[in-house]
C-alpha cells in the first residue's frame, strides 16, 4: 500500500487519559465495541442514502449498501467494512482525531429538521469509535468519501496513546473499513461464532445487512453470509404478526419459559415518535424481591440495541413488565448505556407506565379470572404504586384487590368498584382492616358491629397495606376508614339503636368508668364505653390522626424509633365480664378484672404482650375465684 502526505499529530484533547477512563470505566462490558462500529457503519448508510436523493451518481454503480465482518486468526485481527458515505482527509481528521466529535452529530445539523427527524441516525456522539481500544491495541481505518476518485483513499493509525498516523492512499471502493489489531486476551473475538453471536444480540434488528465472512474448506472458496434479519418484530404491522410470534419473542427478550400473560404492541407518531411493545409474566422471577433485582425494557435506538433493563421507562411499582422501546429522538450519554435525565425521557416514561396500566385495566375486564392469576403473583409489587404515582391514582385504585368480609378466604379478593356498588344505604365511607395476618383480621374484635349492620369490611394483611394506606385517601369520593380507628361515623353506627335503657344503663356506669380512669391513669388516652361490640367486652382504638399499631410495627421492623402509642380503651356496658369488674367492691380484685380486660384487648389489637406471662398468672388467679 503506498502512503503520501503521511504525517503524525497529535490528538486534539487530553486523549490518553480520556481513552483510559473510557476503555476502563465508560463501558460496563467489551463486546459492545462491535455495537457501536457496525452502529456508525448504518450511519454511514443512512448518510449516504440522504446525499444520493438529490445526487444518485454517489452510488457509483453499487446500491446495496452492508457492513461485512471477518476474522483473521493469523494475524489477529478483525475487520469491519461497509461501503457508505466515507470520509475525506479532512473529515478523517475532524471525526476521528478528536474525542466526542461526531460527523454524525454535525451531518444533522447540516439537515433541516424534517429531514434529521427521519434520517435513521444514532451516533450522536463520536466516543463509539475509540470503543474499538477496548480491545485493540492498534486500529486502522482505510475510507474513501462517496464521489472522490479512487486516488483520494485516507489511511488512519493509531495505538490510543496520545497520537495518530494520517496519509493518503489509493482506494478502489468507497466506504471506510476498520482493522481491529486485538490484545493479547481478546482471543474471543478471533472466534467468528463468537463474533457471530454477538451481533446477532446487539445489531440483529438493524435496517443495514450484517454479514460475515464464511469460509468452505472444500473448495477453498469465501463467500459473505447475512447475519442478522435486518427487520425487527417490533416494526413489522401488528396484522402481520402471530400470537406466537409474539409470544417466542416475549421468551427470547425476557429469558422466561412460560408465554407472557398479554402484551400491548404500539406506535406513536407526532411530537414523539416512537415504538413500544410491553409484556405483562405470567409469573413472577424469583428474585423479585432481591435488591439487585435487573428489570426495566430493552432500549434501542433505530432498531440498534443500546441497553437491557433501562429502568428510567418504567416506575419501580411497574418492574414486572418486559418488553421494549425503540425511539429516534432519545438523548443519551457519550456511552450510550445512562440515558440522561431530560424531558423526552419522562415523557415516554409517562406514556409507558399509562400503556402498563391500560394493559392491566383490559385484562381485569375481560378476564376476572385471568387478573387473579396477574394479580396473585404481582399484587404485592402493584401495591408500591399509590404512594409512587398520584397521577395515575385512580387507574392504580381500580386495579388493587382486597380480601373482604363477604369472601369465603384470603385468596377471594373484590375490587373497590365492587366494594363500592355494594355499600349499604347510608354508608359514607370505605372501612378497612389492617392486621398481621388474614385469619387475625376476619376474627379480630372491631369487626363485631360492621357484621352486625351487615357492612362489608376490606381486611387487608400484608406488611406493605398501612403504608399504602396512607397514600390511598379516597375512591370514588368516598373516604377510607380504618374499623380501629376512633371516628364520629364509627360512633353513630354503634349509637343508632341507642334506647333510653341503654342510656339509663350507662350513666349507672359512670363511676365505674372513673374508677377505671383513676386505676389507668396515662397508661391510656381515655376510658369510654362503646356499642360497637357484642362478643367482646374490651378493645383498644387509637384516634384518627394518632398512629396506627400497624404502622408502628413497620417503624420497629425498619429498625428505627416508634412513637409511644397511647390507645382509647373502650368497654362494652353489655358484657357479663364488664359487669362482674364494676361489681367488684375489692379494689386489689377490681384491678385484676381492669388489667385482664386491657391486656386481653391490647392482645387482639398488637398479637403481643409485654408481659405474657403475668396476663396467663393473672387470669388463672381469676378463674379460681
Amino acid at each position: 500500500m503506498t502512503m503520501k502526505g503521511q504525517e503524525t499529530r497529535g490528538f486534539q484533547s487530553e486523549v490518553k487519559q480520556l481513552l483510559h477512563l473510557m476503555i476502563h470505566s465508560l463501558y460496563s462490558n467489551k463486546e459492545i465495541f462491535l455495537r457501536e462500529l457496525i452502529s456508525n457503519a448504518s450511519d454511514a448508510a443512512d448518510k449516504l442514502r440522504f446525499r444520493a436523493l438529490s445526487t444518485p451518481d454517489l452510488y457509483q454503480g453499487d446500491g446495496d449498501l452492508r457492513v461485512r465482518v471477518s476474522v483473521d486468526k493469523e494475524q489477529r485481527t478483525l475487520t469491519l467494512s461497509d461501503n457508505g458515505i466515507g470520509m475525506t482527509r479532512d473529515e478523517v481528521i475532524e471525526n476521528l482525531g478528536t474525542i466526542a466529535k461526531s460527523g454524525t452529530k454535525s451531518f444533522l445539523e447540516s439537515l433541516g429538521s424534517d429531514q434529521a427527524k427521519d434520517s435513521q441516525l444514532i451516533g450522536q456522539f463520536g466516543v463509539g469509535f475509540y470503543s474499538a481500544f477496548i480491545v485493540a491495541d492498534k486500529v486502522s481505518v482505510r475510507t474513501r468519501a462517496a464521489g472522490a476518485s479512487a486516488d483520494e483513499g485516507v489511511f488512519w493509525e493509531s495505538a490510543g496513546e496520545g497520537e495518530y498516523t494520517v496519509a493518503d492512499i489509493t482506494l478502489e471502493d468507497r466506504g471506510t473499513e476498520i482493522t481491529l489489531h486485538l490484545r493479547e486476551g481478546e482471543d474471543e473475538f478471533l472466534d467468528a461464532w463468537r463474533v457471530r453471536s454477538i451481533i446477532s444480540k446487539y445489531s440483529d434488528h438493524i435496517a443495514l445487512p450484517v454479514e460475515i465472512e464464511s469460509h468452505n474448506e472444500e473448495d477453498d472458496t469465501t463467500s459473505w453470509e447475512k447475519i442478522n434479519k435486518a427487520q425487527a418484530l417490533w416494526t413489522r404491522n401488528k396484522s402481520d404478526i402471530s400470537e406466537e410470534e409474539y409470544k417466542e419473542f416475549y421468551k427470547h427478550v425476557s429469558h422466561d419459559f412460560a408465554d407472557p400473560l398479554t402484551w400491548s404492541h404500539n406506535r406513536v407518531e407526532g411530537k414523539q415518535e416512537y415504538t413500544s411493545l410491553l409484556y405483562i409474566p405470567t409469573q413472577a422471577p424469583f428474585d423479585m424481591w432481591n435488591r439487585d433485582h435487573k428489570h426495566g425494557l430493552k432500549l434501542y435506538v433505530q432498531r440498534v440495541f443500546i441497553m437491557d433493563d433501562a429502568e428510567q421507562f418504567m416506575p419501580n411499582y411497574l418492574r414486572f413488565v418486559r418488553g421494549l422501546i425503540d425511539s429516534s429522538d432519545l438523548p443519551l450519554n457519550v456511552s450510550r448505556e445512562i440515558l440522561q435525565d431530560s424531558r423526552i425521557t419522562q415523557s415516554l416514561r409517562n406514556a409507558l407506565s399509562k400503556r402498563a396500566l391500560q394493559m392491566l385495566e383490559k385484562v381485569a375486564k375481560d378476564d376476572e379470572e385471568k387478573y387473579q392469576q396477574f394479580w396473585q403473583q404481582f399484587g404485592l409489587v402493584l401495591k408500591e404504586g399509590p404512594a409512587e404515582d398520584s397521577s395515575n391514582g385512580e387507574t392504580i385504585a381500580k386495579l388493587l384487590r382486597f380480601a373482604s368480609t363477604s369472601g369465603e378466604g384470603s385468596a377471594q379478593t373484590v375490587s373497590l368498584e365492587d366494594y363500592v356498588s355494594r355499600m349499604v344505604e347510608g354508608q359514607e365511607k370505605i372501612y378497612y382492616i389492617t392486621a398481621d395476618s388474614y385469619a387475625a383480621a376476619k376474627s379480630s374484635p372491631h369487626l363485631e358491629l360492621f357484621r352486625k349492620k351487615g357492612i362489608e369490611v376490606l381486611l387487608l394483611s400484608d406488611r406493605i397495606d398501612e403504608w399504602m394506606m396512607s397514600y390511598l385517601t379516597e375512591f370514588d369520593g368516598k373516604q377510607f376508614q380504618s374499623v380501629s380507628k376512633a371516628d364520629d361515623e364509627l360512633s353513630k353506627l354503634a349509637d343508632e339503636e341507642g334506647s333510653e335503657e341503654q342510656k339509663e344503663a350507662e350513666k349507672a356506669l359512670e363511676p365505674f368508668v372513673e374508677r377505671v380512669k383513676t386505676l389507668l391513669g396515662d397508661r391510656v388516652k381515655e376510658v369510654r364505653l362503646t356499642h360497637r361490640l357484642t362478643d367482646t367486652p374490651a378493645i383498644v382504638t387509637t384516634e384518627a390522626n394518632d398512629m396506627s399499631t400497624q404502622m408502628a410495627k413497620l417503624f420497629a421492623a425498619a429498625g428505627q424509633a416508634v412513637p409511644e402509642v397511647k390507645y382509647l380503651f373502650e368497654l362494652n356496658p353489655d358484657h357479663a365480664l364488664v359487669k362482674r369488674a364494676a361489681d367488684t367492691q375489692d379494689d386489689a380484685r377490681f384491678a385484676e378484672w381492669v388489667e385482664l380486660l386491657l391486656d386481653q384487648a391490647m392482645f387482639a389489637e398488637r398479637g403481643t404482650l409485654e408481659d405474657p406471662n403475668q396476663f396467663i398468672r393473672r387470669m388463672n388467679q381469676l378463674l379460681l375465684g
